[in-house]
C-alpha cells in the first residue's frame, strides 16, 4: 500500500509570554494548512510561550494559562495533527516538552532529553531531563520526535533509528550566530548519512531581546541532501509531501543568503522586532559622520522604515565639516529628516559650572567624554519627548577595550552594533551599498575618529582595527593566553595592552545596553567575568 505523509512546517515569529496570542496563530495555521491537504503541522520549540521565557517558568499562573491553551490546541485536532512545543509540569518537575495531538487526543508527549547549559542557554536552571525515547505510527509511518539540542549528539538519533522510525522530526529554537547555519547542516547531513533517515528539521524565526533566531528550516532526504529549504530571517509555511512512489523532490526552496547578507538581516530582524514587540513608537540615534553610526541608521531604516527612525547630528568644534556634509548627505539618501543641534552651548555650560573644580587642571579625557554626555541628555530629552528608544552606535571592537563613554556614547535602550567588530562593520556598510547606495562612500573610507579633540584619530589610542579585532577574537572568543596570541604573531606589548583594556573595562561593558549576538561569544550571557577580579592582572 502505497503510503503519503503532508506535513507542514511552521516557521514563526513568537512572542515570549504571549501564551494566549501564541496559540491562537498556531489555531488559524493549522486550519489553513488543513485546507491545504497537510496531514501534519509542526510548531517549533517552546512555540506556545515563545522562546526563551525564562524566569517566567517558575510562575505557576504561567503554567495555567499554558494548561487552558493547550487543551485548545487539543480540540483543533479532529482533522490535523497538531505538533507543539511547550513547557510540561509533571510531579513537581518542568520539562521541555512537545505535544503531538491527533482527533481531540494527546497521542503522545516527549521530553527533551539534552539540556543545554552553557553560553546563552540556562535550561537547566528551569527543566529536568528524560531519556524516553518517542517514535509515534502515524498515517503508515513511524515518526522520531527529538528537540534541539538533542540532534547534537548521536545516542537520541540512534535511538530513533533503532526503534523503527522512518523520518525524523525535530523541532527548534536554534539562535543565530555567524558559523551556526553551516555548522547545523553539516551536522544534519551527517546524521542523514549515517541513518539513512530523512529529516525535517523546523527552526522558529525572530528577534527576542539579543537573541536572533534565523529561521531556515529545511527538509533531507535519507542521502543528506537538502530537498526543502524555508527562508531565514522571515516567517514561511511550507508542505513537505513523503510519497513512498517517488523520492522527496527540490520544492519551493528559499533563496540561500551570502554570510554578510545573514548578518545584516540579523540585524534588521533584530531592530524590528525588539521595537515592534516591546512596542516602541520608533527610535532615535545620533549621526555623527562616522561609519558606525552610518551603518546603524542604514539598518534602522532596513526594519522600521523611514518615518520610525529620528537622526540628530550634534556638532562641535571639533566636528569635521566633511561629518556635517555626509551626514546630511546620508540623510538625504534615506529620506529622513536630520535635526541639527550644536553641542557647544551645553557643554560650555557644563565647563563654568565645574571651573572651581577643574581651575589649573590640564584637559584630559574628562573634556572628551562631557561632549559625549552632552550629546547623550539631548538625545535622551528627545527620547522622553517623543517616546522613541535611543540607538546608540558602538561596536563591539570599541565597547571590549572600553572606547566609549559611559553614560555618553553608551547611553540608549537598544546596541545595534554591540556584537559586531569593527572590521565587519565596514563590510556590512560596503555590502548594503551594494544593494542601493545610501553611506556616502567618504564615510567607509576616511579615518575613523570620536572627533572629540583635534584631530584626533581611533587609532592615536588603538592598534589599527585589523589587528584589534584578530587580537579580540583570539582572546575573547577564544580564550586564548597571551603566549599563544604573540606565537601567532601578535606584538607582545600591544597583546597586553588589549588584554588589560579588555579586562579593566568588564565594568563598564556590564552598563551597555543589549544588543543582538551575531558572533558566537558575545558579552551579555555568552561571556560572564567577574567585574572584581584579579586573575587577569599577571598579563598587563
Amino acid at each position: 500500500m502505497n503510503r503519503t505523509l503532508n506535513i507542514a512546517l511552521a516557521q514563526l515569529n513568537w512572542l515570549v509570554g504571549d501564551i494566549e496570542g501564541n496559540c491562537e496563530r498556531m489555531l488559524q495555521e493549522a486550519k489553513a494548512q488543513q485546507l491545504q491537504g497537510a496531514d501534519l503541522i509542526l510548531f517549533s520549540e517552546l512555540a506556545l510561550t515563545g522562546y526563551p521565557p525564562e524566569d517566567l517558568l517558575f510562575r505557576p499562573d504561567f503554567y495555567q494559562r499554558c494548561s487552558k491553551q493547550l487543551d485548545r490546541l487539543k480540540d483543533a485536532s479532529q482533522n490535523i495533527a497538531i505538533v507543539v512545543g511547550h513547557p510540561c509540569w509533571q510531579n513537581e518537575k518542568c520539562y521541555n516538552a512537545l505535544s503531538f495531538f491527533w482527533q481531540g487526543q494527546l497521542v503522545a508527549q516527549y521530553f527533551k532529553q539534552q539540556l543545554p547549559n552553557y553560553g546563552v542557554f540556562d535550561e537547566k536552571r528551569y527543566f529536568h531531563s528524560a531519556n524516553e525515547t518517542c517514535v509515534i505510527p502515524f498515517k503508515g509511518y513511524k515518526l522520531g520526535f527529538l528537540i534541539c539540542e538533542d540532534v547534537w549528539f548521536n545516542e537520541p538519533v540512534d535511538a530513533i533509528k533503532a526503534k523503527g522510525a522512518d523520518v525524523l522530526i525535530i523541532i527548534n529554537a536554534s539562535p543565530y550566530n555567524r558559523e551556526k547555519p553551516h555548522i547545523r547542516s553539516t551536522l544534519l547531513k551527517s546524521h542523514c548519512q549515517r541513518t539513512q533517515l530523512p529529516i525535517v528539521y523546523l527552526n522558529q524565526v525572530g528577534g527576542q531581546d539579543e537573541l536572533i533566531f534565523d529561521g531556515g528550516s529545511k527538509v533531507f532526504n535519507g542521502k543528506g541532501e537538502i530537498t526543502h529549504y524555508l527562508a531565514q530571517f522571515a516567517e514561511q509555511v511550507l508542505q513537505c509531501k513523503f510519497n513512498d512512489d517517488e523520492p522527496l523532490p527540490v520544492t519551493n526552496s528559499a533563496k540561500i543568503l551570502s554570510p554578510i547578507a545573514q548578518v545584516y538581516e540579523a540585524l534588521v530582524m533584530a531592530i524590528r522586532d525588539y521595537i515592534n514587540k516591546n512596542r516602541f513608537s520608533g527610535v532615535i540615534l545620533g549621526l555623527s559622520g562616522g561609519i558606525d553610526s552610518a551603518l546603524t541608521l542604514a539598518i534602522a531604516v532596513d526594519a522600521l522604515g523611514k518615518d520610525k527612525v529620528q537622526a540628530v547630528m550634534m556638532p562641535f568644534k571639533y566636528t569635521a565639516e566633511m561629518s556635517i556634509h555626509d551626514a546630511k548627505e546620508q540623510a538625504t539618501l534615506l529620506d529622513i529628516k536630520l535635526v541639527i543641534i550644536s553641542i557647544e552651548a551645553m557643554y560650555d555650560a557644563f565647563m563654568a559650572g565645574l571651573s572651581p573644580l577643574f581651575n589649573g587642571m590640564a584637559p584630559d579625557t574628562t573634556e572628551e567624554n562631557l561632549q559625549a554626555r552632552c550629546r547623550a541628555i539631548i538625545l535622551m530629552a528627545i527620547s522622553n519627548k517623543h517616546r522613541r528608544l535611543v540607538l546608540t552606535t558602538s561596536n563591539k571592537s570599541e565597547s571590549t577595550v572600553g572606547y566609549t563613554t559611559l553614560y555618553g556614547d553608551m547611553a540608549g535602550g537598544f546596541a545595534v552594533l554591540k556584537d559586531v567588530p569593527k572590521m565587519l562593520v565596514f563590510e556590512l556598510a560596503k555590502y548594503r551599498n551594494t544593494i542601493s547606495p545610501i553611506i556616502p562612500q567618504r564615510v567607509i573610507e576616511r579615518q575613523p575618529s570620536a572627533e572629540l579633540a583635534p584631530g584626533q584619530l581611533d587609532q592615536d589610542n588603538l592598534p589599527p582595527y585589523l589587528v584589534l579585532d584578530a587580537i579580540l577574537e583570539g582572546y575573547v572568543e577564544q580564550d586564548k593566553s597571551v603566549s599563544e596570541l604573540v606565537a601567532a604573531g601578535f606584538d607582545e606589548v600591544t597583546v597586553r595592552k588589549v588584554i588589560k583594556l579588555v579586562d579593566v573595562n568588564e565594568y563598564k561593558r556590564r552598563q551597555a545596553p543589549i544588543g543582538p549576538r551575531v558572533t558566537m561569544r558575545n558579552f551579555n550571557k555568552d561571556r560572564r567575568y567577574p567585574i572584581t577580579s584579579a586573575f587577569g592582572r599577571k598579563n598587563w
